[in-house]
């Protein structure tokens, strides 16, 4: 009989336990001998079962605790934050963000660039135009739907749109795995009504043309043949909303997005059956005061391009005539400024692209238009830079969100390369010296505001509309900085110096147009 208890120890891994079993072991074979009564065995054996399990439970117990410890807990704060770290830059959900202080890292808090007196006034003007804003462009993905386990009904989870006043057939819809003396099911919606092809009569399906629907019946293939053909029409006329409808049988209940879209008709522009680049290509610039620099760019750009056209939006004081074949020249009022001149450029051309430039740079053999149009006819992007005199100036625009405001990090650099061009990475803004097609530009538009010096902020404005690319094989050449030796040529440059330079007053007033427009509580840059 003792041999049935040999071991037994082995099987119990906490130390007391273990020590506890051997004991019993022993005990039992040494009282359990024949002679003993057979009663007497039992009793004790039970007496050391009880002992092993109360032993194991609170071992158990302890483990149990010792898991829970060790897996239901949150990481770190400092272990969370490194996780989510991007150039520098933690992006990660949270209620308030912040341009922090780094080495080489420029910040600029945007209130302190609103005079005091007026930053109250100033800041509750913002506010209303941010809810006025919200309300004209609400946002498609408020609603978070969590799909429940173990779930009878099937449903679509995405993909389901309409555009507004149509009707469309809901896919998906069953109902699977339940078996019930009468099944039914209700359809609700908010901003549509509901109906199906399905010819049953009115108590089988209930609600046709409203925005409640009720199936009821004992036949549940005839359930799922009317789930089949439910239709949902859209009646009330929105650009964009979502319909978050609800589909629930006797015990379960189920959500999912109905988008409701009207699609903006397509602008193509005909190319012309040769597609030569003075087809696809308007060369655009703008010019002030400086006609010998721009007279140099045109006579470089018809070295390589005899035929593309040139458009020059110009707010000289007293503008020159520009006598060149295919340059059309278009005069502004004195000194309107530097992104109301790009605006009047791009609102005249035709083509489906246009190549920014600046009025002193110069084209070179490397000045190859057609690698720019390449990526542009072969990609998703909008627009694509190249380099001025090795020089791509591409950058990363990285923003996050804030209750009381949002915050804008500019980084040097690109996110990575563009598939299929080696020469060529993704980023959020590049130099002055790009192609981009004509229509996106001018659905982002350059704020005529930004009279002086002004750059990233189109592509500021532009940040979540505009996918920019930006080769470095494409380049441009610029022209000298020398002071000019004709002392009527340095005159002109001495004119035209101060309103290039970016004073003190300027970047306030820039910092300041962000706050309110951009709704920006900081802005950082290294």
């Amino acid at each position: 009989m003792s041999a049935q208890y040999k071991g037994m120890e082995l099987a119990v891994p906490f130390p007391i336990c273990q020590r506890l079993a051997a004991w019993g072991a022993r005990k039992t074979t040494q009282l359990c001998s024949p002679s003993m009564k057979y009663y007497f065995c039992i009793l004790l054996f039970c007496i050391v079962s009880v002992i092993l399990v109360v032993c194991w439970w609170t071992y158990a117990n302890q483990i149990k605790g010792e898991i829970s410890e060790a897996h239901i807990k949150l990481l770190s704060p400092e272990k969370y934050k490194s996780l989510f770290i991007y150039n520098g830059i933690w992006l990660a959900p949270k209620n308030q963000c912040e341009c922090p202080k780094a080495d080489h890292v420029h910040v600029y808090q945007m209130e302190d660039y609103i005079d005091k007196k007026d930053l109250a006034s100033v800041k509750e003007r913002r506010r209303k135009e941010f809810e006025h804003y919200q309300k004209r462009y609400p946002s498609m993905t408020q609603d978070i739907v969590i799909a429940k386990p173990n779930m009878p009904l099937s449903y679509p989870i995405q993909g389901v749109e309409v555009m507004p006043l149509h009707m469309i057939m809901i896919p998906g819809l069953g109902l699977h795995g339940v078996t019930e003396e009468k099944y039914q099911v209700i359809l609700r919606a908010s901003l549509g009504t509901l109906n199906t092809l399905a010819d049953v009569s009115d108590d089988v399906v209930r609600g046709r043309g409203k925005k409640e629907l009720i199936i009821l019946t004992s036949d549940v293939e005839l359930l799922n043949f009317i789930l089949e053909h439910v239709t949902y029409t859209s009646v009330v006329y929105q650009l964009s909303a979502v319909d978050m409808m609800t589909f629930e049988s006797r015990d379960h209940v189920a959500q999912f997005p109905v988008i409701i879209r009207q699609p903006s008709l397509p602008k193509l522009i005909d190319p012309g059956a040769d597609r030569k680049i003075s087809s696809l290509v308007t060369v655009t610039t703008k010019t002030f005061l400086r006609y010998h620099k721009l007279r140099l760019l045109i006579k470089s750009i018809r070295q390589y391009y005899p035929d593309i056209k040139i458009i020059v939006a110009d707010d000289s004081e007293v503008p020159e005539k520009i006598i060149e074949e295919n340059v059309e020249h278009y005069l502004m009022p004195f000194g309107k400024g530097w992104f109301a001149g790009r605006n009047l450029a791009i609102s005249q051309v035709t083509t489906k692209y246009y190549l920014w430039v600046d009025d002193d740079y110069l084209f070179t053999e490397n000045t190859k238009i057609e690698k720019l149009l390449d990526v542009l006819e072969r990609t998703n992007l909008d627009m694509v830079g190249g380099s001025v005199k090795g020089d791509t100036y591409s950058f990363q625009l990285l923003y996050e969100q804030g209750d009381d405001g949002d915050c804008l990090h500019l980084r040097y650099g690109s996110f990575h390369k563009l598939d299929g061009f080696p020469n060529c990475v993704v980023t959020s803004g590049v130099v002055n010296f790009y192609l981009a097609h004509t229509d996106k530009s001018r659905h982002v538009g350059y704020d005529p505001l930004l009279q002086r010096v002004a750059h990233s902020e189109f592509f500021v404005d532009g940040l979540g509309i505009l996918l920019v690319g930006s080769c470095s094989d494409v380049s441009v050449s610029h022209q000298d900085h020398n002071p000019a030796s004709d002392p009527n040529l340095a005159k002109v440059e001495d004119q035209y110096k101060p309103f290039r330079d970016n004073t003190d007053a300027q970047i306030k007033f820039k910092l300041a147009l962000h706050y309110f427009k951009n709704r920006l509580k900081c802005y950082s840059t290294r």
